[in-house]
């Protein structure tokens, strides 16, 4: 089985979509339709052993995953005949709206995808792969992203947030602790002055008590 996974989307919104494995690979795909810019653009993404293929154009985005075996050419072909298809078609003018809602077009456009997919499957029409190789060769360097980058890269944003979370809390706790011992630190500065006074006067009352006695009344007389 060559073409796995297909859909039509329009942003990040599936309109219709037919998958022919048992395996889900719904959070590729939407990770990749996250990831689409809105101008047109033709791109493949890596995943595993598979190919994320894709043509954004007009604002729709039409995807096909396939086996690395398939290689590239067969499925754009498979893309260029289902944007033609879906164009074509009366839904696609209800489809237009800016924010249309999820799988709309999943029982009317649905079956369109599950057939053209089996026919390229089963035999895929050489004259179509043919013209698709010359429309091809005129996209230059369609870049090949790797999903798992793209994941691994949004765990490493969500590490860096939940450790700026804890040096946050840290320098928190360390504000904190500082104005304490500041406050700390001032009472027994404060308790040591006080004390060193009381000294003081004890020292000087001794000193005077040598000459004047211990009442003082020496020196009064």
């Amino acid at each position: 089985m060559s073409l796995i996974h297909a859909l039509v989307a329009r942003g990040s919104t599936i309109l219709a979509e037919h998958q022919a494995g048992s395996r889900d690979f719904s959070q590729a795909t939407q990770t990749i339709l996250s990831k689409i810019p809105p101008n047109n653009s033709k791109l493949t993404y890596v995943w595993e052993q598979y190919l994320f293929h894709y043509v954004s154009d007009g604002g729709f985005t039409y995807l096909v995953m396939a086996d690395d075996a398939a290689g590239r050419r067969m499925p754009f072909t498979f893309l260029a005949e289902l944007q033609q298809k879906f164009t074509s078609a009366p839904s696609a003018s209800s489809s237009s709206i800016s924010d249309p809602p999820a799988y709309s077009l999943q029982g009317s456009f649905g079956p369109v995808i599950a057939q053209l997919m089996t026919q390229y499957n089963t035999n895929p029409p050489t004259d179509e792969l043919s013209r698709a190789q010359t429309e091809l060769a005129q996209v230059k360097d369609i870049m090949v992203q790797n999903v798992e980058q793209i994941l691994s890269r949004g765990e490493r944003i969500e590490l860096l947030v939940d450790k700026t979370d804890t040096m946050a809390s840290q320098a928190t706790a360390f504000r904190r602790g500082a104005r304490t011992v500041r406050r700390s630190m001032w009472w027994k500065n404060t308790r040591i002055l006080a004390l060193s006074i009381v000294v003081a006067l004890v020292l000087l009352w001794v000193m005077a008590a040598q000459f004047c006695g211990a009442g003082l009344n020496h020196c009064g007389a």
